[in-house]
């Protein structure tokens, strides 16, 4: 092999190099053909986007296929809401499954017939047993099992209570069907698994007509046997499960074809939950406003706090695929967000905390519009003119009475410049009876116009405020979101809640900023950077009678700051 190959290949991760194995071996033919299977039972969160990045992402490069399917096994926690949301956030991330959504649910009728083949084989049974003591005698991972008194019924006897469990004759939780492997395994997932529960439960779409529903382990590998699914990745956790999954895709089919399952390391994100069970706690006890709250880790909360696509995938691009658990620093996921923003977002300028500016020889009256570019990370960006009169709004922490030397922002007899527009000076500020600043007069050099190419425009000063015009800027509210939780892994303290860390200060709403005019007709998810403040995006529930904008992530990384500090 010679070194080219031989970097191309170091280059690939270990998933990859399965496939090219396989493909080179011309395993089930030589296809690649992956899939996504949520539960629907929540909205998915930036640790299934690794995964969809990973299924889609695997299809895409060897011209394979992708299923999504719909692991619809337990009608008690799913609902449709749910597999609505979740395809709307497939599509979001800009990839498209093959064919139509398949459902486990599709299959039950098939799954039910294999589960008598075993039971005619004589490799399944029916077991009276409570579930506290089936998990009793299943020992423990230094001891063996004990069989179920129910373990050598006889054929006949299985398949008429199977039959009679599918038929409703029995509660909840009265009977199961178990896989008759080895109580003496080392491996616990193999001995005696469960395949079928009773559940007289509503099932989103196959409605009453079932009683009874397979188990995760049993439906995962018949599903991607039906859907002739090449390579089942799975998360780490499922490893152990695998010979599981040969067992019963060896033991069900007798085609050279076999669906392979393999692992990798799950993401796992510091300051953030990613169990569903605690997401679901979140919004249920009304700690969050919803699903899609801009503070969660879910797919739609990054979506409408005003992550995109492209920063989501390249975040999935640049943590990898690894074998071994371990812990992404948030950081790098908005580090992802500040990329591509600083590229795409436009600058426009806003005003969150204003005092007012008055340029005190500035003509009554008078208005002017002023050319400012819209990004200078892109050319093609063009420019925009944005109003300019004599009072102004700039940002009350933009100026300072008693000012260090070192403070190059607005203090009474320095310079600065009002960006895209002029010099100013500031003469002095306008207190209330209470000592609160209320304005501030300063003026303006009429020569000094920022690209009029003056030599007055040309006079270097070390400070640069952004502004609105008073008399044009909109009234907007801007939420100003942070980490939910102020501690690095809020679910790791045994003897504490992760509710204990929840953050008190992860947003903060701000009434009374203004935006310059051009936001007025901004729709959900416009994407902006505020000139010195952060990038922000436009709230779905923002209309042109009131302006809401969230914040994406501020410019610099104020947490790894803090921290150093």
């Amino acid at each position: 092999m010679n070194e080219e190959n031989t970097n191309e290949t170091k280059s690939l991760n270990f998933i990859q190099q399965i496939i090219e194995e396989d493909l080179k071996n011309k395993v089930n033919d030589g296809r690649v053909h992956t899939r996504f299977p949520p539960e629907p039972n929540g909205y998915l969160h930036i640790g299934h986007a690794k995964a969809i990045c990973l299924n889609f992402s695997l299809a895409q490069q060897y011209q394979g296929k992708c299923n999504l399917r719909f692991d619809d096994t337990n009608p008690v926690k799913e609902d449709t809401e749910y597999v609505d949301s979740i395809m709307e956030d497939i599509k979001w991330l800009g990839f498209k499954w093959d064919g139509e959504p398949y459902y486990t649910s599709d299959y039950f009728e098939q799954l039910y017939d294999w589960a008598v083949k075993l039971i005619k084989d004589g490799k399944a049974y029916v077991d009276d047993q409570s579930a506290a003591q089936i998990a009793e005698q299943k020992g423990t991972p230094t001891s063996p099992g004990t069989e179920s008194p129910f373990r050598n019924r006889s054929v006949e006897e299985n398949l008429d209570l199977f039959a009679r469990m599918r038929a409703g004759e029995f509660k909840d939780g009265e009977k199961v069907l178990r896989a008759k492997i080895d109580m003496a395994s080392p491996n616990m997932h193999m001995r005696d698994p469960l395949m079928y529960r009773i559940l007289h439960a509503h099932h989103h779409r196959t409605g009453n007509a079932w009683c009874i529903y397979p188990m995760y382990d049993y439906a995962h590998g018949e599903s991607d046997y039906l859907e002739g699914i090449t390579h089942s990745i799975c998360t780490l956790e499922f490893e152990v499960h695998r010979p599981l999954y040969e067992w019963f895709v060896n033991n069900i089919t007798d085609t050279e074809y076999k669906p392979k399952q393999r692992e990798f390391a799950r993401l796992n994100l510091s300051y953030t939950v990613m169990s569903k069970r605690k997401l679901l706690q979140l919004v249920t006890e009304k700690h969050v406003s919803g699903w899609d709250d801009p503070r969660m880790p879910t797919i739609s909360g990054l979506r409408r706090r005003g992550y995109t696509p492209n920063s989501i995938r390249n975040f999935a691009d640049i943590i990898g695929v690894a074998k071994r658990n371990n812990v992404i620093d948030v950081s790098v996921l908005e580090h992802c967000v500040r990329e591509d923003l600083n590229k795409t977002a436009p600058r426009v300028m806003a005003v969150l905390d204003p005092v007012k500016l008055v340029l005190t020889n500035y003509p009554e009256g008078q208005e002017e519009f002023l050319s400012i570019e819209n990004n200078p990370e892109d050319p093609e960006s063009g420019s925009r003119d944005i109003p300019f009169s004599r009072e102004l709004y700039i940002e009350r922490d933009d100026f300072m009475e008693d000012a260090p030397k070192k403070y190059f922002r607005m203090t009474p007899g320095r310079e600065v410049r009002l960006k895209a527009g002029y010099i100013v000076m500031c003469e002095k500020a306008v207190k209330d009876a209470d000592g609160n600043i209320t304005e501030i007069h300063a003026t303006y050099d009429p020569l000094s116009k920022s690209g009029s190419g003056t030599e007055e425009s040309k006079r270097k000063v070390k400070g640069t405020l952004h502004w609105v015009s008073a008399k044009h800027a909109l009234k907007a509210d801007v939420r100003i979101y942070d980490r939910l939780f102020n501690d690095e892994a809020p679910d790791g303290h045994k003897d504490k809640d992760f509710l204990e860390f929840i953050n008190p200060d992860s947003l903060k709403v701000l009434e009374n900023c203004f935006v310059e005019p051009g936001l007025k007709n901004s729709k959900a998810e416009d994407h902006f950077q505020f000139t010195r403040l952060g990038y922000f995006s436009t709230d779905k529930d923002s209309s042109a009678d009131k302006l809401i904008f969230n914040r994406t992530v501020s410019l610099k990384d104020s947490w790894a700051k803090a921290q150093n500090k």
